[in-house]
């Protein structure tokens, strides 16, 4: 009987649930004032998840209350309606899916959003639909055992759980060791913890227990390596990030960061300590390659990635909850120095390996926004507000499409845009979180929440570019090497997947014709062995500087020997036609040469007069053409607004810093 009552279920998840949520395309914004977080569409997400009670894996009133709420994974379009899907190959004998129709991730974020909406409102069903999520993912922490403490990922839709997921997720089993969604529900549970203290004293007992058993399986991992170090390439790491990374790390300490701010809490407060000084060691210079960004991973000083967008809010977070300037300097200086840039090269790419690339998402949007917000709360200037203005402008047509992904009048936010311009018109659950969080912060700060529904799309914009070195002119003795791998390199992408090996005494020139003067990035795949250097000039002109062919040191934890990081060079390349001549005395595999013109812009469309944003990456006060008319108000690094004028024929931009003219 119970084999054809799950096939039975299983059927109707397969199909899912039609309803006509959304329109076909999602309608653009008309610049309003309404309310823009609308939470229809992820309640339509949630189904009922069954709960039995065992050993290992039990929740809050589970005898009383045997039913809980979770959102489904996925929702593909069908129409003007959305299916609810799981993950992984569906099997219509078992009615289940090879991962499961709800997971950790997205319960533990959709927990947020109704926390956050239920205190911005008072909405009895968000508070409602907190709890329900908070038990649900409760369920998933394991209690008993060699793995209590820890979270299974995947859930079928009748409640059983999957912790060996098809593909395979790793840590497998889901519960055998720190995971991102350890770090998610250490999330939940800390926002979850400080709502519901005063308000329901027993259910938050029960979140707190949850949250300090949690932090007994961090104490056993990454928690007990804090202080040490680990080697990437001849680069030296914090060991003691969950997962080893910054992006995890994150997403754990904006719970504790929550927590500790309600009630504070001696334990709690050390490992927030402890996870932000490991996040703030990812943090990078201004000059170089990635621009101040907070690198996401111990495993390639070259991969930075959009989801690891939480860095610097939890950064910003963890500064003021604790005092500690240092922290939220950091985050300032990722919000306000590498922001601009992201938005100058036309929007949130997922990665920058090391060149900005891939499809651009609500999660990695959502991160660009909270940053530039939360670095402002904590002392930031101004301009970062608007910048968050800007960035969340990527919901409403400042994307490559050109077109809305977010209906304020349905709660949908599409899955994202490619880099061809083409919309995902699917809406599951980490988009639809992610589009809530960042609505929910634009309806708490309505200037922000104004710019950014004015933006109809972005108009242009001029960020960075690349000239791969194999289609440059290059001495006979060089060899265009296409590895069979394709074009990831273990802790990179090539560009055009190929590099141009140089060996002793040969040379490449790049003919280059531009409009301004560039600071100029070249890129090698070093070995981690000397390999001699690479001389860079300007043809009947000037050094540019010495670049090294090798000398990385020990690979350590990452995946080959060698790195493929842009390295500076010493000059700036002039502006107009030049050739820019690299010569090697040793053994040089030379990708390309990355260019920043010492300013980029961001160019938009709006309801209203034109908005242009412009980035000055040079060490000096600039004067450059203006795209559009308005009043352009030039900012520091910091958000520190450094004077405003009219946008006649030239706009002040200070060094480091941006100017914002509308």
């Amino acid at each position: 009987m119970q084999t054809t009552r799950r096939t039975f279920l299983g059927a109707l998840a397969a199909t899912g649930t039609l309803v006509a949520t959304a329109p076909a395309a999602v309608a653009r914004s008309t610049g309003g004032t309404g309310r823009l977080t609308n939470l229809d569409h992820l309640r339509f997400l949630l189904g009922d998840v069954p709960l039995t009670p065992s050993t290992a894996h039990t929740t809050y009133r589970i005898d009383a209350e045997p039913v809980a709420l979770a959102p489904w994974t996925y929702a593909d379009a069908d129409g003007g309606s959305f299916r609810r899907l799981g993950g992984g190959t569906f099997d219509p004998a078992t009615g289940y899916y090879g991962q499961g129709a709800f997971n950790a991730d997205d319960i533990a974020r959709a927990v947020v959003v109704f926390l956050r909406d239920w205190q911005a409102t008072g909405d009895a069903r968000s508070r409602g639909h907190a709890y329900e999520n908070l038990r649900a993912l409760a369920y998933l922490q394991t209690v008993d055992g060699p793995n209590t403490g820890r979270v299974v990922l995947w859930q079928q839709f009748d409640g059983s759980l999957n912790p060996s997921a098809e593909p395979v997720e790793l840590p497998d089993p889901s519960d055998s060791a720190e995971s991102y969604w350890l770090a998610r529900t250490v999330w939940a549970l800390g926002e979850g913890h400080a709502a519901f203290s005063g308000e329901d004293d027993e259910f938050a007992a029960f979140l707190y227990e949850r949250l300090h058993l949690a932090l007994d399986a961090l104490d056993e991992e990454s928690l007990s390596r804090y202080g040490q170090f680990v080697t990437s390439d001849g680069v030296d790491l914090p060991a003691w990030l969950i997962g080893g990374g910054a992006d995890a790390t994150a997403e754990a300490v904006l719970g504790l960061a929550a927590t500790q701010a309600a009630a504070p809490d001696d334990r709690v407060g050390s490992a927030l300590e402890r996870y932000a000084e490991g996040i703030a060691a990812m943090g990078t210079a201004t000059g170089g390659w990635p621009f101040g960004a907070v690198l996401p991973w111990t495993g390639s000083l070259g991969f930075w990635h959009a989801w690891g967008g939480a860095a610097p809010e939890a950064l910003a977070r963890a500064g003021e909850t604790l005092g500690r300037d240092d922290l939220v300097e950091v985050a300032i200086t990722d919000a306000g120095t590498f922001t601009p840039l992201v938005l100058a090269c036309g929007g949130p790419n997922n990665a920058w390996a090391p060149l900005p690339a891939e499809a651009q998402i609500a999660y990695g949007a959502h991160g660009r926004v909270a940053a530039a917000l939360a670095a402002a709360d904590a002392g930031g200037g101004p301009g970062l507000r608007e910048l968050a203005g800007l960035a969340a402008g990527w919901f409403f047509g400042a994307n490559t499409a050109g077109a809305a992904v977010y209906d304020p009048a349905t709660g949908v936010t599409f899955d994202g845009v490619e880099t061809d311009g083409r919309i995902n018109r699917n809406s599951g659950a980490e988009s639809t979180i992610h589009g809530q969080l960042t609505m929910l912060a634009l309806d708490a700060r309505p200037d922000v929440a104004a710019l950014a529904r004015s933006i109809t799309s972005l108009h242009a914009f001029e960020g960075l570019s690349a000239v791969d070195a194999e289609t440059a002119r290059f001495s006979a003795g060089c060899t265009v090497v296409t590895p069979g791998g394709g074009a990831w390199m273990g802790e990179g992408n090539l560009s055009g997947g190929a590099y141009l090996q140089v060996p002793a005494g040969e040379w490449v020139e790049f003919d280059l014709d531009a409009e301004q003067a560039a600071l100029a990035y070249p890129i090698a795949w070093r070995t981690d062995a000397e390999a001699g250097t690479a001389r860079w000039s300007v043809v009947g002109g000037a050094a540019l500087g010495v670049t090294a062919n090798g000398g990385t040191g020990a690979a350590g934890l990452t995946e080959v020997p060698g790195s493929l990081v842009p390295q500076d060079l010493d000059e700036v390349v002039p502006a107009g036609v030049v050739t820019v001549r690299c010569e090697s005395d040793g053994d040089l595999r030379l990708d390309a040469l990355l260019l920043r013109p010492l300013v980029t812009t961001a160019h938009y469309a709006t309801t209203g007069s034109d908005a242009v944003l412009y980035v000055n990456a040079g060490d000096r006060v600039t004067l450059t053409p203006a795209l559009a008319r308005g009043t352009a108000r030039a900012y520091t690094r910091a958000g520190k607004q450094r004077g405003q004028m009219r946008a006649g024929r030239k706009v002040r931009v200070v060094e480091g810093g941006f100017t914002i003219s509308r």
